[in-house]
């Protein structure tokens, strides 16, 4: 009979591994792409998930106990297909709340003074040239910056932009809540014309899909700037790409895309106003570092016979325990 073992689709904490594999097997995915993930998952007890599962690994993968996300968002899992089949889902909320935010935050000072452009002039040995950039530079402080979702992420950037910067921060988030010190709750429609910069760090599902169109970038003021540390799909593209050709955006900092890793071909990559980089905004030592602790530790909960402290499919538990209690008798 096969031990237990999980996968890893992608490598995760060096240290963290080590003591996991204290207790079941690790095995690293050859490669993370779907074909591979579903034949090589046919036997694992869990998978620890940092690339996208196909939905018809859960048919095949009839050993599969629980799966668990290293990270929140959970759009690389289909977790319908999960619950149909008793596969538990968990993921790690929060913990790089702190790296995305700082990300982002960074990314606002980047766009505002023009850092990447002075960079560039300096080292094309352009000293007057990258000074006279300067001078278009904006100062942060008693700007205005409407966030999009209103999570750990939002709300780090809200407590480093209201008492850091001293900005005016609005948040928009789906259900009510009282406004504070730092930040006011409105609607997106009424949040947009006073935004200086906007930031998306909402979750990907229907209701957030295409939420920032042609619409939506029109009601901004010309000149403001677009931060996105949430899911590519929440904007759309296209028209993104229309408002940063014709200024009405004055730049943008994007790390998740529509299409990922970003076509060769894609406009974006031809547009100076605009910071790119690779889906990173929660890649940090120290939250590697968490994420990888916390997504170990619900996979050991599991082999424990434990349901996952971060349970995500919980409309599934019964059949979720009923799978394990076969899996248990079979072993």
């Amino acid at each position: 009979m096969t031990s237990p073992f999980v996968l890893l689709t992608n490598p995760i904490d060096d240290q963290v591994s080590s003591q996991l594999a204290q207790r079941l097997q690790v095995r690293l995915a050859s490669s993370p792409d779907p074909e591979t993930l579903k034949k090589e998952a046919i036997d694992a007890s869990f998978i620890i998930v940092r690339a996208p599962l196909p939905a018809d690994l859960f048919g095949r993968a009839t050993r599969l106990r629980g799966v668990v996300r290293h990270g929140a968002g959970l759009d690389m899992i289909p977790v319908d297909q999960a619950s149909r089949h008793g596969v538990a889902v968990a993921n790690v909320p929060a913990v790089n709340a702190a790296s995305v935010a700082e990300y982002a935050v960074g990314q606002m000072v980047a766009l505002a003074r023009q850092l990447p452009r002075i960079d560039a002039q300096v080292r094309k040995s352009s000293w007057n040239g990258a000074r006279a950039l300067a001078d278009c530079g904006e100062e942060l402080q008693g700007k205005t910056v409407v966030i999009v979702g209103m999570g750990a992420v939002g709300q780090a950037v809200t407590r480093i932009c209201a008492l850091g910067f001293g900005m005016r921060v609005l948040g928009v988030r789906r259900t009510q809540q009282a406004d504070t010190e730092m930040v006011r709750h409105t609607s997106l429609n009424d949040a947009l014309p006073q935004a200086d910069y906007l930031v998306l760090a909402c979750p990907l599902d229907e209701s957030t899909r295409g939420l920032i169109g042609a619409p939506q970038l029109a009601l901004m003021k010309t000149g403001a700037r677009l931060v996105n540390v949430s899911r590519g799909a929440v904007v759309d593209e296209d028209a993104l790409i229309a408002a940063l050709t014709t200024k009405q955006l004055a730049g943008a900092a994007l790390d998740v895309f529509s299409v990922q890793p970003l076509p060769a071909d894609s406009p974006l990559r031809e547009l100076p106003n605009v910071l790119l980089s690779p889906h990173l905004a929660g890649i940090t030592q120290e939250s590697m570092r968490r994420m990888s602790e916390l997504a170990a530790a619900q996979v050991l909960e599991m082999l424990e016979g434990r349901l996952p402290r971060h349970f995500v499919n919980r409309e599934a538990r019964e059949l979720i325990l009923e799978r394990w209690s076969n899996l248990n008798s079979t072993s």
